[in-house]
């Protein structure tokens, strides 16, 4: 199981926490011990590696003395990091973690921490595309980037027709199947036949 996705950049600034399992401590002293744990590996060592003192921190049910892990891979300025328990493959892990910054990539266009910043809500949505509970539901990036497509589409929509003051209509008298025109398309309709003096 996933307990833990978490971003953060080179100084140990959290831009991305989401938590699957409940915390017995709080967040920000979990993605300190964790950036304090692999800041220090040099980059020559391997992308995991075993955190007993990570037990205090996270509420384990029914692990049968399983043994939390530390995966993480460091991009750029970012370190994306999962925190797994033994049934999970490292390997796997690492492979996910690369699917994450794929599908970061095609949604930003070469993504950046700002981009995490400044669009943190459609992180999330990708993240939720990607892993749900704690378990993985879909590694295939182009399913991934169609899902968030179509959702911002729909969400678009949605924030087109319920608002009228919406300039996306797509026209000067509005395309809505409401028949609601925009401000614009009002504007100009009003407009229309007045002598300027």
């Amino acid at each position: 199981m996933i307990h833990a996705v978490l971003i953060f950049n080179t100084t140990g600034v959290p831009r991305l926490t989401k938590f699957y399992t409940a915390l017995q401590q709080s967040a920000s002293n979990l993605t300190q011990k964790i950036f304090s744990l692999i800041s220090a590996r040099p980059a020559t060592l391997c992308n995991f590696l075993d955190a007993p003192e990570l037990e205090g921190f996270l509420v384990q049910k029914d692990l049968d003395g399983e043994k939390l892990r530390v995966v993480y891979r460091n991009y750029a300025t970012l370190y994306f990091v999962f925190v797994v328990d033994g049934a999970e493959s490292e390997l796997g892990v690492l492979d996910l973690i690369q699917v994450f910054v794929e599908s970061l990539d095609r949604a930003f266009e070469n993504v950046c921490e700002l981009d995490l910043v400044f669009h943190f809500d459609e992180v999330h949505h990708i993240l939720s595309e990607i892993i749900q509970g704690g378990l993985v539901l879909d590694t295939n990036v182009e399913d991934i980037e169609l899902a968030v497509t179509s959702a911002a589409k729909a969400r678009k929509e949605s924030y087109a027709s319920a608002n009228p003051l919406s300039l996306g209509g797509g026209g000067v008298g509005g395309s809505r199947s409401t028949g609601l025109q925009t401000p614009l398309g009002w504007l100009t309709g009003k407009l229309t036949g007045v002598s300027t003096r």
